[in-house]
């Protein structure tokens, strides 16, 4: 039986128990036979065998770990287990200042009479008692009817007609708010458009999944200028995150393809493509100058050295993660190191977030986070090197390769020290692939290289939106119609945001 084709748990939880006393077999039988070797071979070998036992227990138990564990963001908050958790407080009514209301006065049905005089109430001007309950209306399709007036000179002579709304394809029956619904219930909501067609059917329009295909390839076609112009905006600024994610483009075979992201503190610039190399991460990054906040891929090194203006800043909690992997084979050591890690993190979690902020305020942000860097992050950061410099791990363990790790990607990791615009991880551009993950496991990939393309489109501009503090259908509604006003023009979100009243004091 092939483990692929095993669905039912207990049957896995059964396989992996006759797999453990497998291993643990083979494991007993090789040391045995490790010991009887040693004595043919001398030291040397007797200590080269025993680093390969190390690393296969090491590799068994990791296996074991990521199939039927808990993610190392998950074990860091739970602790060691003995801490207790403090009960979470109980929620009241929410706020919804975004929904609308709906007065609705119920009424007495006939007189009603005192239960001690026996005469009938009066109504009680002005007074109620009120209660709030938040229902649902049911999303409605119409057929909106367009009579576009005709008027004629009285030689008859000229006959015009009066214009109409915009139209999403000329001639096209779908409007341009019901494609834009179209693409965000796909590429935000992750449903895929033939779940969206059976939806519309259960509420009245009959539609399949090809025409919902062409409503949104129609859309994309007409923000493709701003997609292309979101690029150039992005790469402008000082500091980027970048990261890629595998994405599935389904003719068959079936293709294992990338989605790239690079993103700034306000926007987001999705490409895909049938490959991982340094080529395609330089379609977007070539000629860059600035820092760009990566993990240990190798493809970014290769763009830092061809480009020299290009900064590599490395990702803290990449290098936390290989330590979190090795601690439950070096407790002790590794203990060390992640409070060194958490140490980092806690100073960070004191300051003021720069990007929330703007003007003076997050000039006065960025001169706090230099100093206290400086100051104190510093110091933690030469504690963990003198902390890595005194290990003594076997080769190909799990401590001394997240050692080599961090040392690898060294001069990177200290470049937060020097320039306060950098963060400590590449947190942020993971946040801006999960949508497109979330997505990939709806509806499974593209299904064509144009699905890649549009795909990749959506999720820049939907991301954008949303970094921008903007509602995403909003923003693509808007986007479409100027294109379609102004064909080649592109329109960023940033311009929907919501002006602070003149009286508020700017950040």
């Amino acid at each position: 039986m092939r483990i692929d084709d095993i669905d039912d748990l207990a049957m896995a939880r059964q396989v992996m128990r006759l797999l453990e006393q497998e291993n643990t077999r083979l494991l007993t039988k090789l040391t045995e036979l490790t010991d009887r070797l040693s004595k043919l071979l001398g030291s040397d070998g007797a200590t080269q065998l025993a680093i390969e036992i190390v690393k296969l227990q090491e590799e068994k138990a990791l296996l074991e770990k990521r199939l039927f564990g808990r993610s190392s963001e998950k074990e860091s908050q739970a602790g060691d287990g003995k801490k207790k958790r403090e009960p979470k407080p109980g929620h009241g009514p929410r706020e919804q200042p975004e929904l609308p209301i709906d007065e609705r006065i119920h009424d007495f049905d006939g007189a009603v009479s005192c239960d001690l005089c026996g005469a009938n109430v009066e109504l009680w001007d002005g007074q109620f008692e009120e209660a709030e309950e938040i229902t649902v209306i049911q999303r409605r399709f119409v057929i909106t009817q367009h009579k576009r007036r005709k008027a004629r000179c009285g030689c008859y002579a000229t006959v015009v007609t009066a214009p109409g709304p915009p139209k999403l394809i000329p001639g096209g029956r779908y409007s341009i708010e019901f494609a834009v619904d179209v693409a965000v219930s796909k590429y935000l909501d992750h449903l895929p458009l033939h779940r969206q067609a059976r939806i519309m059917e259960r509420e009245g329009l009959v539609i399949d999944s090809h025409t919902l295909w062409d409503q949104i390839e129609a859309l994309a076609k007409h923000l493709q200028p701003t997609y292309d112009a979101l690029r150039g905006y992005v790469v402008g600024k000082p500091l980027v995150h970048a990261d890629e994610t595998p994405w599935y483009l389904l003719e068959k075979p079936v293709k294992k393809w990338y989605v790239w992201c690079v993103t700034a503190e306000d926007a987001a610039y999705f490409w895909i493509r049938g490959s991982r190399s340094a080529a395609v991460g330089k379609e977007v990054l070539d000629g860059y100058c600035g820092v760009v906040v990566v993990d240990g891929y190798k493809a970014y090194d290769t763009l830092a050295r061809e480009n020299k203006k290009l900064t590599l800043a490395y990702c803290w909690a990449h290098v936390r993660r290989k330590f979190v992997e090795a601690e439950m084979f070096y407790p002790v050591e590794c203990k060390v190191v992640l409070d060194l890690i958490g140490e980092l993190y806690a100073l960070e979690k004191q300051l003021p977030n720069p990007i929330l902020l703007k003007g003076d305020r997050r000039r006065e942000a960025l001169e706090l986070r230099a100093q206290v860097r400086k100051d104190r992050s510093l110091v933690v950061v030469e504690k963990i090197y003198q902390w890595a410099t005194t290990q003594n791990a076997l080769p190909q363990s799990a401590l001394r390769k997240a050692i080599d790790y961090m040392f690898g990607l060294w001069g990177g990791l200290q470049v937060f020290l020097t320039n306060p615009l950098v963060p400590l991880d590449n947190n942020a551009v993971e946040r801006e692939l999960r949508g497109p993950v979330v997505g990939r496991k709806n509806h499974y990939g593209s299904r064509s290289v144009r699905g890649t393309e549009v795909s990749a489109l959506f999720y820049s501009l939907i991301e954008t939106a949303k970094l921008a503090g903007v509602d995403p259908k909003a923003y693509l509604i808007y986007a479409t119609k100027k294109s379609i006003d102004s064909p080649g023009a592109s329109a960023f979100p940033h311009v929907l945001r919501p002006k602070p009243p003149a009286s508020a004091t700017p950040n």
